[in-house]
């Protein structure tokens, strides 16, 4: 029998481990958390951290595994491309998942192989030369996903501030401050890419939402299809493509956000080298009628998969349960009006749980899915999604 080693464990990881199993593939988990619920699905479990490349060696040499995936997770892809790169299995080259992962040198590469790059500087302290940019910018961490703690400034005021949430956010304790390039299109451009033979076989590309009440950098939701022109539409792909062509990306699916400037210019602002989170592979397969998570499994044991992706059925959306309210949860009252819309959901907590002010990804109190008729009843429901339901906090 086979073996796959998969990187992390978390709610969202288990598709991963329960997928492989499908194909009949012995599983083995790394995580670092003693109570992480992919253990009770995977066949062994190591307590192990994603992010400790040589201890992760020694358990895939241990297990004689015959390939490696960190599904879903920015952190563990260098892992997994390191181990694999070692015990030659199919994998990325080490040195572009390195790039992808880390935003100083995402900006180095995009600056030396003539992508469109914002003026950027990293920094391990908060002695910032405010003298290199031209306000607004953006400060975050090199090292972290999902928009946590990331700050736009339109001033110098609350720059102090802004530096120490980056540093809290980041493992290399590391930040970058960065142009903060405004956008031509109503909607930041995100989703994910496949790449199978180095080839993009599957466009995921969707319109970003966010929610400015509370944080209007944080993702919010996602909705198909692209709200982009044409020619917009090709210069992204040009881009990804190009992309790929260059770091020599094989295989798997990318994470990606862009955004096409007033002037026609695509600007790369994060890519990674996994699939999103928020589940945004389910809602690619609803729409393309894929099993991308079954891809992901195949390409990393070396498989071969079918490349015949189906044109995308409009009108689908997401969006992140959330509150601005700090306590304890008691349930999500819906509206009648949305509840005909939603056609899954995806609750993460339960009555008495706590919850907090959604000021990153990682505090969204579940995912819902929505089918629409037409573009029309697709803007109407999301521009007005936070008054049609409700959470009830103590």
């Amino acid at each position: 029998m086979k073996k796959i080693l998969l990187l992390g464990g978390s709610a969202q990881q288990i598709v991963a481990i329960k997928t492989a199993q499908k194909h009949g593939y012995y599983t083995v988990l790394c995580d670092f958390l003693p109570d992480n619920p992919g253990q009770y699905e995977a066949d062994k479990f190591y307590l192990v951290s994603t992010t400790d490349k040589n201890a992760v060696l020694e358990v895939a040499q241990k297990e004689n595994i015959d390939g490696v995936l960190a599904y879903a997770s920015d952190p563990a892809a260098p892992t997994a491309a390191y181990v694999a790169e070692k015990l030659g299995l199919p994998t990325n080259p080490y040195d572009s998942v390195e790039t992808l992962c880390n935003k100083d040198k995402f900006r180095e590469f995009l600056k030396h192989s003539g992508f469109n790059a914002p003026v950027s500087e990293g920094y391990s302290n908060n002695d910032i030369d405010t003298s290199l940019f031209i306000l607004p910018v953006i400060i975050k961490p090199v090292d972290s996903s999902g928009s946590k703690g990331a700050t736009v400034l339109r001033d110098w005021d609350g720059l102090e501030e802004a530096c120490d949430f980056a540093f809290s956010f980041s493992r290399s304790h590391r930040i970058i401050v960065e142009e903060y390039i405004e956008k031509k299109h109503k909607y930041l451009i995100g989703g994910d890419i496949f790449v199978y033979n180095g080839r993009v076989i599957l466009w995921g590309l969707l319109n970003c939402h966010r929610d400015s009440s509370v944080n209007p950098l944080v993702p919010v939701g996602k909705s198909y299809p692209l709200l982009l022109d044409e020619q917009d539409k090709l210069e992204v792909e040009n881009t990804l493509q190009s992309m790929v062509d260059k770091l020599g990306i094989r295989f798997g699916s990318v994470n990606v956000e862009l955004v096409v400037d007033k002037m026609g210019k695509v600007w790369p602002i994060d890519v990674g080298p996994r699939a999103g989170g928020n589940m945004i592979p389910d809602l690619l397969g609803l729409i393309f009628d894929v099993d991308v998570v079954e891809m992901a499994v195949l390409t990393a044991m070396g498989e071969k998969i079918n490349n015949e992706v189906h044109d995308g059925i409009p009108f689908y959306a997401t969006h992140n349960l959330h509150t601005s309210q700090t306590g304890l949860y008691t349930t999500i009252d819906f509206s009648k009006e949305l509840d005909e819309k939603i056609i899954k959901k995806c609750l993460y907590k339960k009555s008495g749980d706590h919850v907090e002010y959604f000021d990153n990804a990682a505090k969204a109190l579940g995912i819902i899915f929505m089918k629409f008729e037409d573009k029309d009843e697709m803007d109407s429901t999301l521009s007005n999604i936070n008054s049609l339901y409700k959470v009830i906090v103590e």
